[in-house]
């Protein structure tokens, strides 16, 4: 069969009626690279169902775990995908992009100087008047009325201290900071695939 065929073939696809408390935008399809482990825990690798169809008649997943709620086409009935696994293991990169996001991940959202977590914006840590460069070791996450109080100084002239030095992070320290914070929805078909909020036996 074409590719093309394949895809009209996953478009084809209606929603059935057997589950209708549960609408099918809250049936994201979690992604797992070819050795099981999410491809990014935050944000979270997620698929819309029918990305995740399309990618299963393209036989480029492995379906994990499934919904109850089921999708019919002319020709097929099938239960949505809730955890699929790619058959292709995707290297990530090394290091992550250079993001306001991603400096808030590296920081914890939390104000470097104080702690907090409200009103969040960036500093950098040497003001651009001076030379400061917009840089992974130069920027850091400060809450509002911090960023104002060091106005255009350095940490030091400003007799505010830092928490943390900033540094260029790799993807792997980001992913572990991401596992603290789990997104809104959690499907329990998820939890054996993502560690957060997990107690130990002992």
């Amino acid at each position: 069969m074409f590719k093309a065929d394949l895809i009209d073939r996953a478009a084809q696809f209606r929603s059935a009626d057997e589950d209708p408390t549960r609408n099918l935008s809250a049936c994201p399809t979690l992604v797992l690279n070819a050795d099981y482990t999410p491809l990014s825990y935050y944000p979270l690798s997620i698929w819309p169902w029918q990305t995740a169809i399309k990618a299963i008649f393209l036989d480029r997943v492995d379906v994990v775990a499934s919904y109850e709620r089921e999708v019919h086409s002319p020709s097929l009935d099938m239960k949505l995908p809730s955890v699929i696994a790619l058959k292709q293991y995707v290297k990530p990169s090394e290091f992550p992009a250079f993001t306001r996001f991603n400096v808030f991940l590296r920081d914890r959202f939390t104000c470097q100087y104080c702690g907090s977590p409200s009103h969040l914006t960036f500093d950098h840590v040497v003001p651009r008047r001076l030379g400061g460069k917009t840089t992974w070791e130069n920027i850091i996450t400060a809450c509002a009325p911090c960023n104002m109080k060091k106005g255009g100084r350095t940490p030091k002239q400003a007799r505010m201290s830092l928490m943390l030095e900033p540094i260029r992070p790799t993807s792997w320290q980001l992913q572990q900071h991401g596992r603290g914070f789990p997104p809104n929805y959690l499907h329990e078909t998820w939890r054996d695939w993502l560690y957060w909020d997990i107690e130990l036996e002992e």
